[in-house]
């Protein structure tokens, strides 16, 4: 399903410093690129999300939260029958600030906090007390799973093609035939405009997709195929590598959904470091906003969720 975000109108006020709330849609969505001119924290339980901003390509895994400031267009997808939380933070009250898109790590006290902040019934006082801990224990992500796009023409029919078909197997040399090019040429770009190899441009881009295939229900060696790995076991050592666990330990913990996390560590399966050899960047916590099978309308102070919390 593709949606249009509606944006909360400019110059509107917010009841409150922090709006949360938290849908489970049943079916795929989608958000046309759009702005708030709210901060955004979105974070799921039992999928994914993959936004796209600018020239960035995000990947949101379960527990893991993405902030993204006023006024940043985005855009995205959200898998099927997740549990999405979405908050929003008024910018002229939020005494914290990041430069830009940033993962932010999904402690379970911030979890609990944020969630117990959804409620309608919270007095003004009881509410103020929890946002002031929201904003004690908000913290960055010591680790970011964005994958940069290369932003070059000489390579974007490449970039663009395997961001649509991951499993696309032509070689360095295929492209720069396809292209009438060098593979040189083709190297250096890729080296040039994202920090990564060609090689390590596509495996960190299988590994985004394969969390969302994960998180689907898909076995590993399903997943491995759809991706084009040869034999299981390739794909299991390239996900590792960028990951920090084995797409099977990923997919019991996303199975898990809300319940299922517990005591694991929220940000466990974020483990490609910005500016290093799987990754490059700060993550995009906007990347979803708040439209979709839940909410059609979008979300603003007009908003039914809003004159809610209001009341």
């Amino acid at each position: 399903m593709t949606c249009r975000a509606s944006a909360v109108p400019p110059g509107a006020d917010a009841p409150f410093v922090i709006i949360s709330e938290a849908h489970l849609p049943d079916v795929p969505t989608e958000w046309e690129p759009h702005a708030h001119p709210l901060h955004e924290l979105v974070w799921v339980r039992g999928g994914t999300l993959m936004s796209r901003v600018a020239d960035r390509v995000f990947t949101v895994s379960d527990g893991q939260g993405l902030w993204m400031p006023a006024g940043v267009v985005h855009g995205g997808r959200l898998t099927a029958d997740v549990v999405f939380h979405d908050v929003f933070f008024a910018p002229e009250r939020t005494p914290v600030a990041f430069d830009g898109p940033t993962a932010i790590e999904m402690t379970p006290l911030l979890e609990s906090l944020l969630t117990h902040l959804a409620r309608t019934d919270l007095d003004a006082a009881a509410r103020a007390r929890a946002e002031s801990v929201v904003f004690d224990v908000l913290e960055p992500s010591e680790r970011q799973l964005a994958l940069r796009m290369p932003g070059d023409p000489r390579i974007d029919a490449i970039a663009e093609a395997l961001l649509e078909d991951p499993s696309d197997p032509r070689s360095l040399e295929e492209w720069a035939r396809a292209l009438g090019t060098s593979d040189r040429t083709i190297s250096r770009a890729f080296r040039h405009t994202t920090g990564l190899s060609f090689a390590q441009w596509r495996q960190a881009l299988r590994v985004h997709r394969a969390l969302t295939l994960l998180s689907e229900g898909h076995d590993v060696q399903t997943v491995a195929l759809l991706l084009g790995y040869a034999q299981t076991s390739t794909f299991i050592a390239a996900f590792r590598r960028v990951m920090g666990a084995t797409p099977g330990a990923f997919a019991r913990t996303s199975a898990g959904g809300p319940e299922g996390i517990g005591a694991a560590d929220p940000g466990a399966f974020a483990r490609t470091s910005a500016g290093g050899p799987e990754g490059i960047g700060a993550a995009d916590p906007g990347a979803f906003s708040r439209t979709g099978t839940a909410r059609p309308e979008g979300f603003g102070p007009s908003s039914p969720a809003v004159d809610a919390a209001a009341a």
